[in-house]
This record gives structure tokens, C-alpha cells and sequence, in this order.
């Protein structure tokens, strides 16, 4: 059964009732961030339960050493870890001698927590009974700033119910932090200085290996109802990693004490000076001051909404896990620094180690680019044309030449550094997602300059690999690519996976006309990319004979592309014929066991449907999707917008409903068992894909936007926008009829079910 605390809102992730149990779930879907930083919802005050304590900076990395049993060569040296950064929340907490702690309180009554998405803040409040038999109310605000992106802010209030409290806080920045992933149990920070200054505190550290450095800094000032008291640390204590101020006032039964802490980081990938930049940022925001601050950060996260928000009637549980989502794509990217990308788990956990996955080409571009101005688009596929060098080092090390390039499955900065060689050297998939974006991002946006800038390098090194991966099988008097993993990760090592095999072929065959375009069109560039790649006549005539002899797995039984050569040969037993105990398989069956099944992690030979759809007959999509989901047991967070989409395709609209619910409410429902390890980010991307390209029907095709509406039962209508080529135009959509409108200075047509509708600007079109 899945979880079901988290009330349902419009606006807002709320929880109810104080439940040990359920806080390091909490602190994943509280979680906050401003794509600079971001931090788990931890506590700020001690708390002796059970916890994972988390904040991250982004770019910052280590190079966890690799470990494993068998060294193969190839493998990654180590695996990247999103470092846990230096806490500068803490507020340990003293009210008449007694430690604040929720898990030792005698009683804890009221608790809320609320993560205001409109506005972009987190709040806790609850009235809590000390062993001592003070009894206090409690209201604590946090926000990471969108606008002065380096520093957050802390608003902790204490009102004494019963009787006066001697109140001691005691606000501190630590960097003895520690990763809970941690390979070999490593430190990873070297503090190099603990500095004070009146009432701001500095904690410089610096990575080992990578060499990153870090200024952790605070600063504190507290009230009484309201009233600034001035105050200065009566005292300051230090150690190596460490700094804690304490400050003491008496607040009178019905008074209120706060203390406002200013914190976060100032990094050398900005700053030389880290301490002088923290000072910096300390003066800016504490010029403006706890009010307006917040305003700034209400009116940013209305600038985002305005364009990026989905708005669902009649439907609070899929309006909340919508803009949940894109809520934490926000806050996770804003697009503004093209060395950044997006991890699986944003700043809400260090599962999967590095930031950037395949996922990003897959899933995240498309909703960046329609959300957002096409240059945020256009730096996540800088950031790999800028990585390209190293994905020709990673082919390198596995046997390729001539310039052929493999992309990591995970990276940092372009290095491979994932550690489970079916991942590390057979899931190379992630290639052709690389390719395709370069496609999508020219299809959607009609920005042909960067194939011939950036581009055509990747396609051309990407296209070397796929050549050279392929082996000519006489027996099949085909191309064959042997020894992979698909998108289904639960087979190994399987050969010729049809969505693979189907790629590659693909890849080929774009890079070529782009080469044949840029030739005719940039002659330029051409040159200059010719003299730099050394590509041959001959050398071409070898990718065209791969990808015009590519094998692609067939059953005339079933009249489907087969997943791999041996899917037939499994026991093929449906999903729905599993007993409910043996679910999630991962986490009950042994390895070996989910290899020698049918079931299948996520869309494979679907997610060739869903990227080449126009390939295909809608006939032959619902052969496949009829065969495939079956035996899908959607066991990853990328897989069921996958299928919301295509079930949208084929009418299937409770299906699509059901499978939208599932990847919007993925974490808040903790559909996975897993939420308290952090959120899935990227996946939420398709939660976005699934409305506007599933019910919502949107494709390009031919430089114009068409649209096939749908409408789950029950809704009363949605809307969205999308930014098509610098033209907004928003889409209402409702159960007898879809309506238009345009931001801009000049027209657009559209298709609508197959017939052309012309959009003027200021207008409202109904269909």
C-alpha cells in the first residue's frame, strides 16, 4: 500500500501529526533548493531520531574510489558523489537548561509542515511539552533565494505558553559532515579556516581530490516580538571544522523569540576569494532584510509559475503532484549555468552519485525547452558538446578509435563513473539519447546554428561508435550489436535489444544528412569540422553499410519487435498473474531470478515508439504496447509517463489517467518504497510530458504545432503553456472544446485534430 500523509492542496505539500517513522521520507519531499543549492527538509534544531541529513551544492564533487570485488578493464577509477556540503541550518536549542529535541519531548502536539510552492518556502510549526514542563510554540520558515542565489534564510520563532523560558540558541556551521553513500567511509571536506566576526561565522573548506573550496557562512540577528535586540555572541566556540555562536534572552510567557540566520555557500568555481564573496553576500541580504527577501522570493517563483505552471480542475490530487513536479525541476535547474546539469535526485539525496544521467536528453530537455527561453535548452547540450573529448577517452579505454565517442552513463565531468559494468559498459543506449536531443532541440525550437557549431561533432563521434560496436553476423547477413543492456535493466547482457539496434541505425542516418547539410549550407564549418574529425569518404560508406543492414529482431507470431533475440524464451507470465507480495521484484527476488523473467523495468522497445512515433502506424504502437506492458512492472521512476503518453495516444484514457497519477505522485505517494532516499527528479520531467504531449497531444512536425486533445474523466479542464519559438501560447483544454490564446507580435497556426487553426496574438480561439 502506498503512503497517504501528505494532505491534498493545490499550492502546497502539507503534513499533519508529528510520526518519527515518516521524517526522513519528509525530509525528501520537503526538500528545497534554487539550482544553486539545495538542502534536505532536516530539522534545524538537534533531533536524536533517526534522520538523513543533506545539503548540496551544485558542481561540487568527489571521486569516490571505485569498489567492487573484480577489477574488469575499463572500469571507472571511481564513482562521483554529490558531496553532502557543510550544514549552515543548525540551531541547537536550550529552554530552561533543557535540549529542543522532538524525539525526547514529553509531548509533541499540532506539528505541520507545509512546502509552499506558489511562493517557494518551507515551514514547520508545532507546540511541544519539554521534560521539564515548559511547553512552547514553535514556527520555523526557511527559503533558498532565487534571486541572490548564494544564501538562504531562516526565520525561527519560540513563544513560551506556560511560563517564561531562559531560551539559548546557539546557531552553528558545520563541515564535519559525512556522505551516508560513502564507498570507504572517506572525509570528504578538509577544513581549511573557521573565522568569526561579530555576528557572522565562516567555515572555509576545501574538497580532497577534486579541490573544490567552500565558504560555509551565517549570520545571526535576534528578536523579541519583533524587536531587534542587538545582540552579539556571548560566546564563540570553534574547532577545526566547526563554528557555533549562543546567544541567551528571556522571553516572557506569550513572548516571542527569533533568531533570523542568513547562511550558505560562496564557492571557488565563482569566487577566488570565498570569505570576501560570503562577507559580500552577507551584506546584500541582510541590507534587504527577512521581509523583503521573501517578497523577492514570492515575486520569482510567480515569474517561473507564470509560464511554467499546469493548472487541472477538478482534480486536487493531480493538480498537487503536477506542480510538485515542476516544482522541483525548478529548483533543481534554472538553466542560468551550462556546467550544471540535472541529477536524478536534485538536492534531495545522494542516490545514484553523479549529476547527469541519460535522462536529461530524454526527458528533461523537452520540458526546459517549453518552459523556459531556448537558451536554457541549448546549455544542456553545450554541456555535452563541451564533455565530448572525454566521451572519446571513455570509448578509448573500452577499445574504440578514430575519434568514437561514448558518453557516460553517469559523469560529472565527462568521465564515466558508474560502477556496475552491465550499466558502465552495455547500457549504451544512452548514446542515441545524446543524438536525439540534438534533433528535438532543432525540430522544437527551429535552431538550426548549433548543429553546424557544436553539434555535428557529437553526431559524428556518436555515429564512429555505433559502427564500430556493430558486428556483421553471417548467419543473420546483418549488422548485430552483441552484449547490451536496454532501457530494462532487468536483462544483462542480452544481444541485439531492438530499441538499441533501432537507435544506432538511427544515429547513422542523422549524422549523415547533417553532414549533407552543413555541407551545402555551412561551408565553413564544414571545413573546419572536416579538418578536425578527419572523416573519409570510405569511413562513410562503412556507417552507411551498418545502418542499412542494421538486424531488428522480429516475431511473426506475435507481429512485434522483440526486446532482445531470447524474450521468447522466457517464461511469459503477466504481471497481473504476480501475487502482490512479490512486488517491488527488486527488492524481493534475487537477481538472477529478475533476469531469467519477463518483466520488464521500463519502456524498452515503448521508448523506441515513443521517441521514432512517426516511424510507426498507430496500429502497430497498440500491437506493441498490448504485448509489452503486460509484463512492465514499471519499477522505475521513468516509466510510467512513458506508457501515460502512448496510452493517451491510443485512447486508452483511463489507463493514460492511472499511469499520469502514478509518475506525478510518485515520491508524494512513495510508490517505490524508496522516497526517503530523495525525490526522483528527472522523471518528473515526463509527469510534464505526460499532460502536454499525452492528453494534451502536442508534436511538432514540419515547424508547426499540433495538438490532439484529451481529457481524463472527471477533470474539468487543464491548461499549459508553451514557449514555441519566442511565442507563448497557452492551451485550455475542456471536455467539448480546446481553446487558444497568444502572447506575441505576430500569428501562428496550429494543427488541432488534423485541421490548421490560425492563432492571433491577444485573441482567444475556441476549437
Amino acid at each position: 500500500m502506498n503512503q497517504d500523509y501528505i494532505k491534498p492542496d493545490n499550492w502546497s505539500i502539507i503534513e499533519e501529526g508529528f510520526d518519527a517513522e515518516r521524517v526522513k521520507s519528509s525530509e525528501s519531499l520537503f526538500s528545497i533548493g534554487n539550482g544553486a543549492m539545495g538542502q534536505r527538509a532536516n530539522f534545524e534544531e538537534h533531533y536524536s531520531g533517526e534522520t538523513f541529513q543533506g545539503s548540496y551544492i551544485a558542481g561540487i564533487y568527489y571521486p569516490d574510489k571505485t569498489k567492487v570485488g573484480w577489477w574488469k578493464n575499463g572500469y571507472p577509477e571511481y564513482f562521483a558523489k554529490v558531496l553532502n556540503a557543510p550544514n549552515w541550518i543548525g540551531i541547537n536549542i536550550e529552554i530552561n537548561d533543557e535540549n529542543l529535541d522532538l524525539n525526547a519531548c514529553a509531548k509533541v502536539a499540532h506539528f505541520r509542515r507545509e512546502l509552499n510552492m506558489q511562493e517557494g518556502w518551507y515551514r514547520r510549526s508545532f507546540e511541544a511539552t519539554l521534560q521539564n514542563g515548559v511547553e512552547i510554540s514553535v514556527n520555523v520558515t526557511r527559503f533558498l533565494s532565487l534571486d541572490d542565489d548564494q544564501a538562504g534564510y531562516i526565520n525561527y520563532e519560540i513563544t513560551p505558553l506556560n511560563k517564561n523560558a531562559n531560551i539559548v540558541f546557539k546557531p552553528y556551521v558545520d563541515a564535519g559532515v559525512h556522505n551516508e553513500d560513502a564507498n570507504w567511509e572517506e572525509k570528504f571536506w578538509e577544513p581549511l579556516e573557521v573565522k568569526a566576526d561579530k555576528n557572522q561565522g565562516f567555515v572555509t573548506a576545501r574538497t580532497f581530490k577534486t579541490h573544490f573550496t567552500a565558504t560555509t557562512f551565517m549570520h545571526n540577528s535576534i528578536f523579541i516580538d519583533g524587536q531587534n535586540l542587538d545582540l552579539t555572541p556571548e560566546n564563540v566556540a570553534k574547532n577545526e571544522d566547526k563554528i557555533e555562536f549562543t546567544y541567551s534572552v528571556t522571553a516572557h510567557k506569550g513572548q516571542k523569540a527569533t533568531i533570523q540566520k542568513i547562511g550558505g555557500y560562496t564557492v571557488s568555481m565563482n569566487h577566488e576569494d570565498t570569505v570576501s564573496a560570503a562577507a559580500d553576500a552577507i551584506k546584500v541580504v541582510s541590507a534587504k532584510g527577512y521581509g523583503q527577501m521573501q517578497k523577492e522570493q514570492a515575486d520569482g517563483w510567480a515569474k517561473i509559475w507564470e509560464m511554467s505552471d499546469i493548472t487541472i480542475d477538478g482534480d486536487v490530487k493531480a493538480q498537487q503532484g503536477i506542480r510538485f513536479n515542476i516544482f522541483q525541476l525548478n529548483q533543481t535547474y534554472s538553466g542560468k549555468d551550462s556546467r550544471l546539469n540535472i541529477g536524478p535526485k536534485g538536492f534531495t539525496g545522494e542516490k545514484y552519485g553523479g549529476s547527469t544521467y541519460w535522462d536529461t536528453e530524454a526527458y528533461c530537455i523537452p520540458f526546459y525547452m517549453a518552459t523556459k527561453d531556448q537558451q536554457v535548452a541549448r546549455n544542456l547540450l553545450t554541456y555535452r558538446y563541451n564533455q565530448l573529448d572525454k566521451a572519446i577517452e571513455n570509448a578509448a579505454k573500452l577499445g574504440f578509435k578514430n575519434g568514437a565517442a561514448l558518453y557516460p552513463m553517469v559523469t560529472m565531468n565527462g568521465e564515466e563513473c558508474h560502477n556496475e559494468w552491465e550499466i558502465t559498459f552495455e547500457e549504451i543506449h544512452r548514446n542515441g539519447a545524446i543524438a536525439f536531443a540534438i534533433y528535438n532541440y532543432y525540430r522544437f525550437t527551429g535552431d538550426y546554428s548549433y548543429i553546424p557549431e557544436k553539434g555535428l561533432e557529437v553526431l559524428i563521434a556518436i555515429a564512429r561508435f555505433w559502427q564500430q560496436r556493430s558486428t556483421f553476423s553471417t548467419d543473420k547477413d546483418a549488422y548485430v550489436i552483441l552484449g547490451v543492456t536496454g532501457p530494462n535493466e532487468y536483462e544483462n547482457n542480452v544481444n541485439n535489444n531492438w530499441y538499441t539496434n533501432y537507435l544506432a541505425k538511427w544515429c547513422i542516418d542523422y549524422a549523415v544528412a547533417q553532414i549533407e547539410k552543413t555541407k551545402a549550407d555551412y561551408a565553413e564549418d564544414y571545413s573546419r569540422i572536416m579538418s578536425k574529425v578527419n572523416l573519409t569518404d570510405s569511413e562513410l560508406s562503412q556507417w552507411k553499410a551498418v545502418a542499412g543492414n542494421m538486424y531488428f529482431p522480429y516475431s511473426e507470431k506475435y507481429s512485434v519487435y522483440l526486446q532482445q533475440d531470447g524474450f521468447l524464451d522466457k517464461e511469459l507470465v503477466k504481471v497481473s498473474e504476480l501475487d502482490r507480495s512479490q512486488r517491488p521484484i527488486n527488492q524481493k527476488w534475487s537477481w538472477d531470478r529478475i533476469l531469467r523473467s519477463p518483466y520488464i523495468k521500463q519502456a524498452d522497445v515503448l521508448q523506441g515508439f515513443y521517441f521514432f512515433e512517426d516511424d510507426f502506424s498507430k496500429e502497430e504502437l497498440a500491437r506493441h504496447f498490448d504485448f509489452y506492458e503486460p509484463f512492465t512492472v514499471h519499477e522505475s521512476s521513468l516509466s510510467p509517463c512513458v506508457h501515460s503518453i502512448q496510452a493517451a495516444v491510443l485512447g486508452k484514457m483511463d489507463m493514460a489517467y492511472t499511469f499520469y497519477l502514478r509518475t506525478s505522485r510518485l515520491d508524494l505517494d512513495d510508490y517505490n518504497k524508496e522516497v526517503e532516499e530523495g525525490c526522483h527528479i528527472t522523471s518528473m520531467a515526463g509527469t510534464w510530458m505526460s499532460i502536454v504531449e499525452g492528453f494534451g497531444g502536442m508534436r511538432v512536425k514540419n515547424d508547426q504545432l499540433h495538438f490532439e486533445p484529451k481529457i481524463p474523466n472527471g477533470w474539468q479542464g487543464y491548461s499549459f503553456k508553451i514557449n514555441f519559438r519566442n511565442q507563448v501560447l497557452k492551451v485550455s483544454v475542456h471536455p467539448n472544446e480546446t481553446r487558444f490564446s497568444l502572447e506575441g507580435g505576430k500569428e501562428l497556426k496550429v494543427s488541432v485534430n488534423g485541421k490548421e487553426v490560425l492563432v492571433e496574438p491577444n485573441s482567444l480561439v475556441t476549437v
